[in-house]
């Protein structure tokens, strides 16, 4: 491509729409990218080429789970920053697109940045223009407010945690000691600073890999904040509510909240009411803050207030930087708030990374002083002098890290693959491989075609029948065609046989990193049909046939079922009025995310938005786990290859992970050693750099 060609779309507004326009045509922006920029153009007196390109990546950033265009980052890598063109573009076509990369090729941040400010559409900060700049960040405002509210919310709530470390130091230090028996090792009890530093405080987070222990460290914060509340206020318990941003998410945390408070001292649960008052009902946001059909307005807000003292929210990498602002805004002045939450993991699907952002100084603590001095106090714990800052901001004082794993040791190889690709050490990931770990496998293939893939996906098999020693797709399917109830059984022993097809389903996923093309989920979605019809374990006959799993892919509040839910496909007795009689129906069972272990049979025809989910993308499979995961990379390195999904795709995985490599080895290595953060300024330019 000649340079005449590439500066043509920057000296005329006409020749910008019109390649945007072709962008879209080609699915490289969405419509509503293309959309927002006309809208924008007819409402303002003059605007350069350079800003409409702007307005448009804005919006293609924010439907890739930005909250801004980073012009910098932009201009440093335009193809990993924007990923533009997709993967699935063909480079060696007849008509070549003029791509971004072209456009900013010899583009200076100066340059771009003053044809974007020099319009009415932007302002610096507060107003009412459409668009903000700030540094180098080119927001839609409501993004731009989200972040700066989300940060006075937190900012308040950090005042108000300075009352609380001193009239909590005492209460804390006696209660403390029952929950955490001394140890006689130098290592340092991080769950125990943990819950010391969350109950001292309005605002707090716990990071950490799987099985660090976070569960675990919130049930004894719990029991702790309510046995001080007890003793305070004459028997009188906090109110205490649990929430996760999907029901499997919720489910989860039920589950080992109540195995985690079988394991409190006894001595603290037999103290009056305690037991009691530690809540096990876990249930999500959208359910929480009381969302409404068709809306993005919430029932509680700023003006009608949640009704307690204290919410903890699982798996906070999944919460968006809108819903962040809706939680805090509906939190009462005085209440706390504690995250739970991965820090490495992925961030949500839709727009911001906000524990990512909060968490981005987690790994070295840059606790102060007196925050060391406090800790040494109240716990007895040494923190380690390489993470003592004299510099450490306020946020870094309401943030811990837990380090040491209690589900992978030296001998488990998924912990071992997880830490390696979080380091981007590519010799360390060599050795593992090399280590023969039982809970590891690793397949080279040439194509998804491969014996090897096929055995993958169905399981191992003996005479026929699936094994408990490597679970496939056969293992849930058994379930299903060998266990059905008999048509006239009562409706709780089909929820029983529908809770247990769902819990065998979650023993194997298949993972990947793509939605199109033969890699992404819509090519390896009928590629398992195939294999498990041509084994006899699936009947396609229809799209809605029996065994067929589905994910609910947007909220849908009439049916109480919320983007990411997993459903399957069963058989289900109705009362026929022609013959009279009860007759099989075909219904998806979904479990109920509102904690307990109810079921709804939901017709097909009212289900508006799902897809198969034989293969799930790493993005869908946060918030859950399963015995059995295999991800597959594809063969030509892509910007969605990263890190965070690398790990996230391996901690999905409880006993045992597959790798499918269809392509170089090195994409892999090259992926652990590109950490992407989600472009955004929250807590970036004003709190990262001043003293508690």
């Amino acid at each position: 491509m000649n340079n005449k060609s590439i500066v043509k779309p920057m000296s005329h507004i006409s020749q910008m729409m019109v390649l945007l326009e072709t962008w879209v045509q080609r699915d490289w922006l969405r419509e509503i990218d293309l959309a927002l920029t006309r809208f924008l153009l007819n409402e303002t007196q003059e605007a350069a080429p350079e800003l409409m390109l702007a307005i448009a990546l804005t919006s293609h950033q924010l439907g890739r789970g930005h909250v801004c265009l980073d012009l910098q980052e932009t201009l440093n890598d335009p193809y990993m920053a924007l990923s533009l063109p997709p993967d699935q573009y063909d480079h060696n076509q007849q008509d070549p697109v003029i791509q971004p990369s072209d456009l900013l090729v010899n583009m200076e941040l100066s340059d771009w940045s003053n044809k974007i400010q020099n319009s009415d559409l932007v302002s610096y900060s507060h107003g009412n223009s459409p668009l903000v700049f700030d540094g180098t960040r080119l927001y839609l405002r409501r993004y731009w407010q989200y972040e700066r509210n989300v940060e006075a919310a937190i900012e308040d709530r950090f005042r108000l945690s300075e009352s609380l470390r001193t009239s909590l130091s005492a209460q804390l230090q006696s209660t403390l000691a029952d929950l955490f028996p001394p140890h006689n090792t130098p290592k340092t009890d991080w769950q125990k600073v943990a819950c010391a530093l969350a109950a001292q405080s309005a605002f707090s987070i716990m990071t950490g890999g799987p099985g660090t222990g976070k569960t675990t460290t919130v049930v004894k914060l719990l029991a702790l904040l309510q046995s001080i509340a007890i003793k305070q206020h004459n028997a009188n318990p906090l109110v205490i509510r649990l929430a996760a941003p999907t029901g499997k998410a919720a489910a989860r945390l039920k589950e080992s909240i109540s195995n985690a408070i079988n394991g409190l001292p006894e001595a603290l649960l037999n103290q009056a009411g305690l037991r009691e008052a530690i809540p096990t009902e876990v249930i999500t946001i959208h359910r929480l803050l009381g969302s409404r059909p068709d809306s993005r307005i919430f029932r509680y807000d700023a003006r009608n207030p949640l009704a307690l003292d204290v919410l903890v929210i699982d798996e906070a990498s999944m919460v968006d930087l809108e819903m962040m602002s809706a939680l805090l805004s509906a939190l009462p002045e005085q209440a706390r708030l504690i995250l739970l939450g991965d820090k490495d993991q992925l961030a949500s699907v839709e727009a911001g990374s906000v524990l990512g952002q909060l968490c981005r100084r987690a790994k070295d603590s840059h606790f102060t002083e007196a925050t060391v001095s406090w800790i040494k106090t109240v716990t007895g714990e040494n923190i380690a002098p390489h993470l003592i800052d004299v510099h450490g901001s306020n946020l870094d004082q309401h943030i811990v890290m837990l380090r040491e794993s209690h589900r992978f040791n030296s001998a488990s190889g998924i912990g071992q693959l997880a830490s390696a690709i979080n380091s981007g050490d590519r010799s360390q990931l060599d050795a593992i491989w090399q280590s023969d770990y039982s809970d590891l496998s690793k397949h080279d293939l040439m194509t998804i075609d491969d014996p090897s893939f096929v055995e993958l996906v169905i399981g191992h098999l003996v005479n026929g029948n699936p094994t408990h020693s490597v679970k496939g797709y056969a293992y849930y399917l058994s379930i299903i065609n060998n266990e059905k109830p008999d048509l006239n059984a009562a409706k709780e022993h089909f929820d029983q046989w529908a809770q247990k097809v769902l819990a065998s389903y979650s023993q194997f996923q298949i993972l990947c990193a793509l939605r199109k093309g033969p890699f992404g989920i819509e090519g390896l979605n009928q590629r398992v049909a195939d294999i498990l019809k041509k084994q006899g374990l699936i009947n396609p006959a229809s799209i809605w046939y029996e065994g067929r799993p589905v994910l609910v892919t947007r909220n849908d509040y009439r049916l109480g079922l919320m983007n990411g839910d997993i459903g399957i496909t069963l058989s289900y007795p109705q009362w026929d009025k022609q013959s009279g009689k009860l007759a099989w129906v075909i219904r998806v069972a979904f479990p109920k995310g509102d904690g307990s272990n109810g079921i709804y049979w939901i017709l097909p025809s009212r289900l508006l938005s799902v897809e198969t989910v034989f293969a799930l993308t790493v993005h869908k499979s946060q918030g859950s786990e399963f015995e059995h995961c295999a991800l597959i990379i594809p063969p030509k390195r892509n910007p969605i290859l990263t890190r965070e999904l690398i790990y996230t795709g391996i901690t999905r995985a409880k006993k045992r992970f597959s790798l499918i490599n269809l392509g170089d080895s090195e994409i892999i290595k090259d992926a652990s050693t590109r950490s992407v953060l989600r472009s955004g300024g929250l807590f970036l330019d004003n709190l990262n750099n001043r003293n508690v």
